[in-house]
């Protein structure tokens, strides 16, 4: 395979998705390998050369190797000329309130609450059944979006009237959230229908769950 100057690894969950998404919105050709996170291919000598971590998603950008997801497209929108439809900060104040989101949905959502029932639901056998913990993080999950619902712009985004690093980190923790089947609110329902229909996110979806038996089951599949 031939490859071009951006080469990305990682599919078969959301925050692969995240970054073939990012990619697509800003029109970008790249390289594909499709390494699925437990598929043992992370562990091999020549994955570990170019992550130690042996995680995905995993960008190159020639000589730079960014992990992550929402470090990843972060960088994708800032070291490229963004779309016109594409909202990346000028200054430093507007940067920190994008961050502020993207800080705020990566713990409060990805990590703290959506993991934690991931965990014990999904990888049980891993990490074993906890009723309980899965309990309170959904709780903690809809207490904080409930918070943040009536913050979402009219326009039905997050910062900046445009899609943003944080839109794309929302919608695939709701994703999530989909695939668990939280009761969501109306307008937080709108809100991911208008991005999950975005064609760049199907065609980032069909790609990312390109292996049919990684489609989560209750997750809503855009046609």
């Amino acid at each position: 395979m031939e490859e071009t100057d951006l080469t990305l690894w990682g599919m078969g969950t959301v925050r692969n998705l995240r970054v073939h998404w990012m990619l697509m919105e800003m029109g970008l050709d790249y390289t594909f390998y499709p390494v699925h996170p437990r598929s043992g291919e992370t562990y091999t000598e020549e994955f570990l050369k170019i992550n130690p971590r042996h995680k995905v998603p995993v960008l190159r950008h020639r000589d730079v190797v960014v992990t992550e997801s929402a470090a990843i497209i972060s960088y994708v929108s800032e070291a490229f000329a963004p779309p016109p439809g594409i909202y990346v900060p000028a200054t430093a104040q507007a940067r920190a309130k994008l961050n502020e989101w993207c800080f705020f949905i990566m713990t409060e959502f990805d990590a703290h609450t959506l993991y934690v029932i991931r965990r014990h639901t999904t990888f049980s056998s891993l990490y074993g059944e906890s009723p309980t913990a899965c309990k309170a993080a959904k709780e903690y999950f809809m207490d904080q979006l409930q918070a943040i619902a009536p913050l979402i712009d009219k326009s039905g985004f997050l910062v900046g009237g445009k899609l943003s690093c944080a839109d794309i980190l929302l919608t695939t923790c709701i994703d999530w959230a989909i695939e668990y089947s939280f009761e969501l609110p109306p307008n937080i329902v709108a809100y991911h229908e208008q991005h999950s229909n975005r064609p760049a996110y199907k065609g980032a979806f069909r790609k990312t769950f390109m292996d049919p038996a990684s489609i989560p089951d209750l997750m809503r599949i855009p046609r």
